[in-house]
């Protein structure tokens, strides 16, 4: 197994807007869509279709969106034998609104994923001791990302940590311990409480993270590119220009195939590189993991640079 992402579910709720409505207002939307998402699934979906052994430990509820949910992971090839149904409970939903200038306004409803424990990490231990990496995000409760980071450590397995939706309540004691820490610049501003306005503050403000003890920073700063920052050096991969169609599921977009990457070689700039144009392709379709391309259409899109 090369990847086991330990984390959320949601059903995306996407609605296509013209403006956001007003208090008391009713508008017509004109287009509407419903996915399977959350940052967790996403991720997962991203490795997979890259071609990447992937398994989820996750949980879903008790309603119509529980078994789609499970099959749309299988589709992909993805290991479900720790994606769970919690009875008596929702799943995970999130409304998302998209403007005509690809700009999206998410809200998450966590349904079982808030019942995703520490002990469900312990339970999957021994597939969880044949992966490569350990994929981690914030829609799930703190403590089962801090036992799975510790799990990681134990079994000498790195873990790759996405700080979103990001919350000061983080500890970081335990993003210390994590190999690689990736947030966008919003997450950034978050957790550091500094500027990040321009490319020098946003390494300033990861380079506050470094002298915290976080072994590397890795920023996604959208239009922008990516940057990597570490107690030797800053370096910075440049983002594709595109015609962005829908941004949503983008940064899990980046996560998944960075994952896949580091894990086939190791080389983090590399996977720098390449998450960035899987990232920059996503945008130029509609919807979350359907809008994620195959790995034939990356390497197309990355040769037609090239020329």
């Amino acid at each position: 197994m090369d990847i086991a992402v330990i984390g959320s579910n949601m059903v995306d709720l996407i609605s296509y807007i013209d403006r956001m409505p007003k208090e008391g207002e009713t508008l017509e939307a004109p287009d509407f869509e419903i996915g399977c998402g959350g940052k967790g699934a996403n991720q997962a979906v991203a490795a997979a279709k890259m071609g990447s052994d992937v398994m989820m430990v996750t949980k879903v509820g008790d309603d119509l969106f529980a078994d789609n949910t499970i099959l749309n992971l299988e589709k992909y090839g993805i290991d479900t034998e720790f994606a769970v149904n919690v009875p008596g409970t929702s799943s995970g939903v999130a409304p998302i609104f998209v403007d005509p200038e690809s700009k999206n306004r998410i809200l998450i409803i966590k349904g079982a994923n808030k019942h995703l424990k520490p002990e469900d990490v312990d339970q999957a231990s021994e597939k969880l001791k044949q992966c490569s990496s350990i994929v981690l995000q914030l829609e799930v409760p703190l403590e089962t990302v801090y036992r799975s980071i510790e799990f990681g450590n134990e079994h000498k397995i790195p873990v790759i940590l996405n700080p979103a939706p990001a919350t000061k309540d983080l500890d970081f004691d335990y993003v210390c311990k994590s190999d690689y820490f990736i947030p966008n610049e919003s997450e950034l501003e978050i957790l550091t409480d500094m500027p990040v306005e321009t490319e020098d503050q946003i390494a300033e403000a990861a380079r506050s993270l470094v002298h915290k003890g976080v072994k590397n920073v890795i920023v996604t700063m959208g239009s922008r590119g990516v940057m990597w920052v570490t107690k030797e050096s800053i370096q910075t991969v440049p983002s594709h220009t595109v015609n962005a169609v829908d941004t949503t599921g983008a940064g899990d977009a980046f996560i998944g195939c960075f994952a896949h990457f580091l894990v086939k070689d190791g080389n983090v700039l590399e996977a720098m590189k390449m998450a960035s144009a899987f990232a920059a392709l996503s945008v130029t379709m509609r919807g979350t993991q359907t809008s994620y391309p195959q790995a034939s259409e990356l390497e197309n899109f990355l040769s037609s640079k090239i020329k």
